[in-house]
């Protein structure tokens, strides 16, 4: 090979190098802005602030990593940041999917959305458990999928669920137990009774009365539970908590901006409207 075809072949090889490490950026940018005009497009509808939190398990930077995310500080100072630039007179709109998080940073936005003095909605497109369900609870009225759920806010410390942690006193006699042990013992009846206070008081502040305010922390907050165990519409009317499912359709077109990482997808579906052989009515539609 002459060196005429090795230059030709060097440069090909790193116009092919650069094309990889622009091309995510450009899609990364390009679904950024179609999010910030949907955005805008639902304020402009509902005349209210629009904040979202979405966690997904995104795909970053050239090597395409995975990152798992949830409700971090980070989360948190972000969204007092948006709440404090909103005007008191004006609602928020809350677009929230989550597994959850850091118990400190769910309690500071639930806090937040609390102490506004306009209307604040949660919408919740397919979950928002555990610190998200707490956030939740902070709203005047929470919208969700007819088919989405919350999930129980009861203390995690590590993996240990601390309600199983307390029960431990029942099931042993006090001189088995070391010390160790008494010591999460104590940390969990500390943070099992702080949980149901922050609920309790987060439901107060929405006009609730008292005694929807103890069920509902009885339920949620104290291990009644498994952590993942899935909080229906049903269930959450049942706890007299003010809830619509009536979610504007542009929120289901923006979780569609927040793709799971590419390959191979495990659900497939043609997303038109199908249509028997002779009839000219569709017989079902894409939700």
């Amino acid at each position: 090979m002459d060196s005429t075809g090795a230059i030709w072949i060097n440069q090909l090889f790193w116009l092919i190098f650069l094309l990889l490490l622009i091309l995510p950026m450009i899609k990364t940018q390009t679904l950024e802005w179609s999010r910030e005009r949907l955005i805008r497009a639902i304020e402009e509808k509902r005349k209210s602030r629009v904040i979202t939190m979405i966690h997904r398990q995104e795909t970053r930077s050239l090597l395409g990593f995975f990152m798992m995310r949830f409700i971090t500080i980070e989360d948190s100072e972000q969204v007092l940041r948006a709440i404090r630039m909103t005007p008191k007179d004006l609602p928020i709109d809350f677009i929230v999917h989550t597994p959850g998080g850091l118990a400190l940073a769910a309690t500071q936005i639930a806090q937040a959305l609390a102490d506004h003095k306009a209307p604040v909605r949660v919408i919740i497109p397919h979950y928002a458990m555990s610190g998200g369900t707490l956030i939740a609870l902070a709203a005047d009225e929470i919208i969700m999928d007819e088919h989405a759920v919350l999930g129980p806010v009861d203390p995690q410390l590590g993996q240990e669920p601390a309600a199983s942690l307390v029960k431990i006193k029942e099931l042993k006699d006090p001189n088995e137990i070391d010390d160790s042990t008494w010591v999460k013992i104590d940390i969990s009846e500390k943070a099992l009774n702080q949980m149901s206070n922050n609920i309790k008081s987060l439901l107060l502040k929405k006009g609730y009365d008292e005694k929807t305010a103890e069920k509902v922390a009885e339920e949620l907050a104290l291990g009644k539970y498994t952590h993942d165990f899935p909080i229906t519409v049903d269930h959450v009317k049942s706890l007299g908590l003010k809830i619509s499912t009536d979610v504007p359709e542009e929120v289901y077109a923006l979780m569609d901006l927040y793709p799971q990482p590419a390959g191979t997808p495990a659900v497939q579906y043609i997303p038109v409207p199908y249509q028997r052989p002779g009839n000219s009515q569709p017989t079902g539609s894409r939700h």
